[in-house]
């Protein structure tokens, strides 16, 4: 069997929160945990792309999803290594060469798909490149698969009990990727970041350098589904998409056009179905006989 590729790659994580003093309703000085922001600056072959705020979890992997969802890398291959120096507060992605025309046209295509930027809604600002819009309508995703209420109750079961920076010092945004199984879900990977839409970016690029297979997962989100949210987790073939917030209008209709099954308003027991009801199974109650 041919060993999967991987680039090489830094772990160069930061400290996630940092220890201060605040002042109570008391006027007594007390310890407080707040949670880390960094300016992260992403180029790709000395080409400047994008500065990032972000928490510092997983800042190669954000990099990685980043350049994944906004299709200006079309797979992992391309990529040769990814290189976090916190001195310089810069993540440096090298692809790896190809000769003439190969590389003339992937500077072509970066340069063009630059040039149109959606800003959208998010914690700080989010940008979508090129014609991410429009690409919505080549999403397929499976509808062999189903999510059951006893597998949702479970999934929100491992979240409530997930050791988070949030529960600590609040402030940030988590996004969890999770396995859907009869009436079980186990959390494969969980990203907090200042901003939503990074944490997704973030185990978009984890997925790809595991090789992970998305068309079977459940992605969870503490934020609100909007537009942006929608369509990252259907380029990673995601069919379920939960949240414990709730939604927008576009974020309503993109779903509604990709068949994606969306969950808002989700915790403890309680949710609503938006979308993709087809996959959803509600559990059976018995009859109460008096």
């Amino acid at each position: 069997m041919k060993p999967r590729y991987r680039p090489e790659i830094t772990r160069a994580s930061r400290p996630l929160t940092f220890d201060i003093e605040a002042i109570n309703e008391r006027g007594e000085m007390v310890p407080t945990a707040i949670a880390g922001e960094n300016p992260l600056t992403l180029y790709v072959d000395k080409r400047e792309i994008v500065t990032l705020m972000t928490l510092g979890q997983a800042p190669e992997a954000l990099a990685l999803g980043y350049l994944r969802n906004q299709r200006l890398v079309q797979s992992i291959e391309e990529i040769a290594a990814v290189q976090v120096d916190w001195e310089t507060d810069s993540v440096v992605v090298s692809t790896r060469k190809a000769a003439g025309a190969r590389t003339r046209a992937r500077a072509k295509d970066m340069t063009d798909k630059m040039k149109k930027r959606t800003v959208t809604t998010g914690c700080g600002q989010g940008t979508v490149f090129g014609d991410l819009m429009q690409e919505i309508d080549q999403v397929k995703l499976r509808d062999d698969v189903r999510l059951s209420e006893e597998t949702l109750y479970a999934l929100m079961g491992e979240v409530r009990r997930h050791e988070t920076i949030y529960k600590t010092a609040g402030a940030v945004h988590g996004c969890a990727l999770a396995t859907n199984e009869p009436g079980a879900s186990r959390i494969l990977s969980f990203i907090e970041d200042v901003g939503r839409h990074n944490a997704v970016d973030a185990i978009a690029g984890e997925m790809w350098l595991e090789n992970m297979d998305g068309s079977d997962k459940i992605f969870y989100t503490t934020g609100r589904l909007t537009s942006e949210m929608v369509i990252k987790a259907a380029q990673m073939s995601i069919p379920f998409l939960v949240s414990r917030s709730g939604l927008t209008q576009m974020g309503h209709a993109i779903a509604q056009k990709i068949g994606i099954t969306m969950l808002g308003r989700a915790s403890g027991r309680h949710y609503l179905l938006f979308t993709g009801k087809q996959r959803f199974v509600r559990s059976v109650n018995p009859t109460v006989i008096a």
